[in-house]
């Protein structure tokens, strides 16, 4: 017997089958504790999180857990963080990451630095969405972790907090780290910058040995808006990964970079019909009356998706003629 004391006689009905010898009936008797929706539930959920022989039970409080963000709840699921059994573990990290309140974040804040690694990245994932300003200096610690999944953690968390103080850190991890996904999600965090400070960064990304951060980097450059990316987008409309391409073509396009247009006409004549499209839309803000003639040649697409970016191509052409 456990030392749960109650008088909800809801829970007492409960209670024989909470303390069965089947882990089955154990579980199913948690799933309807949890439906009662009472605080009163909550201890035996998280004494089962804690205690139950059986990782299915265990796993199963974790994730009925989810809706509740009242202390007990979320320090019970930060430390099932370290449980040993991965399904246990995983089950509370996603309930974690479903945290709203900045009374949970506080809660979950002094587990960011926690001696495992997995437990030091849930909690900086928890943390992430709650916009919580204590987590940015944990964060900027954890750029520097030894995990990649906590650095790649501590990157959102930084971009969510938009910590302009994290650029020069962030750049680092942009053109160094060794994880791809870190480069990627630092060269993403580096749009936060209001101005060319970041361009290098960037600039060296575009040209990063795997494209998923070069993809990442023409997206960013777009976003940041400084027209002196453009050369380096010109040349990124030669990948030879046609995502990497489009997403320069529409950077150049948001830019409004003269220089872009002679390889945005060459793209318009691209197998890949997406690349013709973003073409096409990125030809129609640059608004050179020089892309007149390809543009109307591409009136006749076979792709009605490129013939309908043509047409809005066309008429912001006639629109900036007038």
């Amino acid at each position: 017997m456990t030392d749960l004391a109650t008088d909800n006689p809801d829970i007492l009905d409960l209670q024989p089958r909470l303390e069965d010898e089947d882990a089955g009936v154990r579980r199913i008797a948690l799933i309807e504790l949890a439906d009662l929706e009472d605080p009163d539930a909550l201890p035996w959920l998280v004494h089962t999180l804690a205690n139950d022989l059986s990782a299915d039970v265990r796993a199963e409080a974790a994730r009925l857990l989810e809706a509740w963000e009242e202390g007990e709840v979320v320090n019970g699921l930060c430390a099932a963080l370290a449980d040993a059994d991965v399904r246990v573990r995983s089950a509370a990290a996603q309930s974690l990451s479903e945290l709203k309140t900045a009374e949970a974040g506080r809660v979950v804040l002094p587990w960011a630095t926690h001696a495992d690694a997995f437990v030091r990245a849930s909690a900086l994932r928890a943390l992430r969405e709650l916009r919580l300003p204590d987590g940015a200096p944990v964060a900027l610690q954890a750029l520097s972790d030894p995990d990649a999944f906590v650095r790649r953690e501590a990157v959102g968390i930084l971009g969510w907090l938009k910590q302009a103080d994290a650029l020069p850190a962030l750049a680092r991890l942009a053109s160094d780290d060794a994880d791809t996904e870190v480069r990627r999600a630092a060269t993403g965090a580096l749009g936060l910058a209001s101005d060319a400070s970041v361009l290098p960064a960037l600039q060296a990304a575009l040209r990063d040995r795997e494209w998923q951060v070069r993809e990442e980097a023409a997206t960013t450059l777009g976003k940041v808006g400084h027209i002196d990316a453009g050369p380096a987008l010109v040349a990124a409309l030669e990948d030879s990964y046609w995502q990497v391409r489009l997403r320069a073509a529409r950077a150049l396009g948001k830019l409004r970079f003269p220089g872009g247009l002679a390889g945005l006409i060459e793209l318009l004549g691209h197998s890949i019909s997406n690349l013709r499209k973003e073409a096409a839309l990125a030809l129609g803000e640059l608004a050179d009356p020089a892309a007149l003639p390809a543009l109307q040649a591409a009136e006749n697409d076979s792709d009605p998706e490129v013939r309908k970016s043509v047409r809005i191509a066309l008429a912001q052409l006639q629109g900036a003629a007038r």
